[in-house]
């Protein structure tokens, strides 16, 4: 089973997981683009019993009820998510990983949420909130620009 790890920028914290991801999308959230300061958020999601932080100890900041979000305390880096609604389950940054080129994408949720001049130029289906099983998605690939 491989083994994939990941640190935050200035490498006080860092991590690993086993095995492949459960998924891979990105979110256009509001409050994702919040957290990170960005257009689009780009997540991985791996059972908790997969992961482990191998150095340091992240701070956690609850976002909402039964949202938290973790983040290196000396550099500020992004790290994780979890929420009561995905138990057993940690949510990492992809941008976090040693190799983010590693894992494609699969999809995009909360597409109901992006932002009017952001577009991700890919063939992927776009989901208006979560995707997931018997969920059908808003649209396949990047919006149709009106002339």
């Amino acid at each position: 089973m491989p083994t994939t790890r990941g640190h935050c920028l200035c490498r006080a914290l860092a991590y690993e997981f086993d095995g492949a991801p459960k998924w891979v999308a990105h979110c256009h959230c509001e409050s994702c683009r919040r957290a990170n300061s960005a257009a689009v958020a780009t997540y991985l999601g791996v059972a908790l019993e997969q992961f482990r932080y191998l150095q340091g100890e992240p701070a956690a900041y609850q976002s909402s009820p039964g949202v938290w979000r973790y983040f290196c305390p000396r550099c500020g880096s992004p790290m994780a998510y979890t929420a009561d609604r995905f138990p057993g389950e940690v949510h990492l940054h992809i941008g976090t990983l040693a190799d983010p080129s590693q894992f494609t994408p699969r999809g995009h949720v909360y597409a109901a949420e992006q932002l009017a001049w952001f577009e991700v130029a890919d063939d992927l289906p776009r989901y208006a909130e979560l995707g997931g099983k018997g969920v059908a998605p808003l649209r396949r690939g990047a919006r149709v620009a009106e002339s």
